[in-house]
């Protein structure tokens, strides 16, 4: 049995570039950069590593990083790890090592809605404010008395791409 399995959680080095192959197929290709914090033991001195990551996105998924990805936006990439091979001008053999990006989660919370949202003043990354008081009746010039609501959970969206399926319904996307 084997397995080649990659999850990560890190941020954005560059935007991501998109391109399409000759078959009309979406790649998009980008940075991520992840960290690794540790004490030393000898001094109790606070370490810190940097590793960079290639990252490369197919078919809608690429469509869906182009679009909402930018160099900073943190994300949770789930994938498997794969290495490439080819003869550069010189003749020599060059290796690439990259994540395959199978299922990808913006971490990153939506800015406020914007004039561009279409004027939709709800996002789905805010929990919606409290129903306004009735303004009927007789005592509508008395104001309801606040109640405290618990915070609620966040909900990160997810987007799965399934490696068979060519397209991705809009009513799918989570945001």
């Amino acid at each position: 049995m084997a397995l080649n399995k990659v999850l990560l959680i890190g941020n954005l080095t560059r935007d991501p570039e998109l391109r399409s192959t000759s078959s009309g197929q979406s790649v998009a290709n980008f940075g991520l950069a992840t960290n690794r914090v540790w004490k030393d033991p000898n001094t109790g001195e606070r370490k810190e590593a940097v590793e960079f990551h290639n990252i490369v996105v197919w078919r809608r998924l690429a469509e869906i990083a182009g679009q909402y990805l930018r160099k900073g936006s943190k994300i949770f990439i789930e994938g498997r790890i794969q290495t490439r091979s080819w003869q550069d001008q010189s003749g020599s053999k060059r290796y690439m090592t990259e994540i395959v990006a199978e299922n990808l989660q913006m971490l990153d919370r939506k800015p406020p809605a914007s004039p561009s949202l279409g004027g939709q003043g709800a996002s789905p990354f805010q929990p919606a404010s409290p129903a306004s008081p009735s303004l009927g009746g007789p005592n509508r010039d008395k104001q309801a008395p606040a109640q405290a609501t618990p915070p609620q959970p966040e909900e990160i969206p997810t987007i799965q791409i399934d490696e068979n399926q060519d397209e991705v319904k809009i009513e799918d996307i989570p945001f």
